[in-house]
């Protein structure tokens, strides 16, 4: 479909929800309401899907209320609570037929909700994937800022393609989407997945927002996970680092070993310290080993990514 000019596209936008009551139904007018004042491009059979990933909260009754009120609104709702990047699966393999193209964006609407409109465009001109990256990050702390950074260049050095800037909110037209489902990986890294797609991808830049209410649902630790998900999916550099790493320790231990033989005043403490050293690293070399493994093992038991609940839509929804 891609190349194919459309008076009007079904859009489909996909919004993961983890304890999102205090924003939901904010987030929810909001996106109504940029369907309607975007008819021009948009056909009467777009929808916004809400995917609850196994909240704690009300989310779900919000949800499916929400449901009830609109045509507009869809509900899929997890058996319990499966990540992030499970519940944007989830929610892409649930529409991947019905749509046109879909756009994934956060329930906290600190991405700029009217840069939609320009993915929407340059879809219909042609493109199949459109990330959205921010300008600049004036909103995140120094630390947040420093850490987003450094990220994105470890990820650069092991060798992973990934957008600067861009996290999850991305438009991916039909066939891009179809394309990205015939990836089998357990362990999903959607921002270094969809690059490999290698369809025609373009940029929209945009200003991000803070929170209109509630906490994030990505702290430090979650994010930390997340990069390190990155780093052991998409590269084995870290391993090869920690071989070299090794062998220039074992080295430096010879050459002080031989130096305490023939140098009476040499300080045995460089020696010493060379086994400290060498011990420190057969211990994190070994846990990276087995972070490896670890993710082989979750891949050969070939587990699903996430299991339904409940989908709600209505009887006028497109049907995949």
């Amino acid at each position: 479909m891609t190349g194919v000019v459309m008076e009007k596209s079904c859009l489909y936008i996909v919004v993961p929800c983890y304890n999102e009551q205090e924003v939901l139904r904010d987030t929810a007018n909001v996106l109504a309401r940029f369907l309607s004042d975007n008819s021009d491009l948009l056909s009467e059979r777009s929808r916004v899907l809400f995917v609850d990933d196994g909240s704690r909260d009300k989310t779900w009754s919000i949800i499916s209320a929400l449901c009830g009120e609109s045509r507009r609104f869809e509900g899929l709702r997890l058996s319990h609570n499966r990540g992030h990047q499970n519940a944007l699966w989830a929610g892409m393999d649930t529409v991947k037929e019905k749509c046109d193209c879909l756009i994934t964006i956060d329930a906290d609407l600190q991405d700029d909700v009217n840069a939609m409109r320009a993915f929407i465009e340059k879809f219909q001109a042609g493109v199949d994937i459109v990330y959205g990256v921010r300008k600049k990050r004036d909103t995140d702390s120094a630390f947040k800022r420093l850490t987003a950074e450094g990220f994105y260049k470890v990820m650069a050095f092991l060798g992973a393609e990934t957008v600067y800037n861009h996290a999850d909110y991305r438009l991916l037209s039909k066939r891009a989407v179809q394309e990205l489902m015939r990836y089998d990986e357990v362990n999903l890294y959607l921002r270094g997945m969809v690059p490999l797609l290698g369809f025609h991808s373009e940029k929209v830049y945009y200003e991000r927002g803070r929170r209109m209410a509630g906490e994030s649902k990505y702290p430090l630790k979650k994010m930390l996970a997340l990069a390190f998900q990155g780093a052991t999916s998409f590269s084995v550099k870290p391993i090869r680092f920690l071989w070299k790493l090794g062998l220039a320790i074992m080295l430096l231990s010879l050459i002080g070993g031989v130096l305490d033989l023939l140098l009476p005043g040499f300080d045995p403490g460089f020696t010493a310290f060379s086994v400290w050293c060498a011990c420190g690293l057969i211990l994190s070399a070994l846990g990276l080993v087995g972070e490896y493994v670890g993710k082989v093992y979750e891949e050969v038991k070939r587990r699903p990514r996430y299991s339904v609940m409940e989908y709600l839509q209505s009887d006028d929804a497109p049907k995949g």
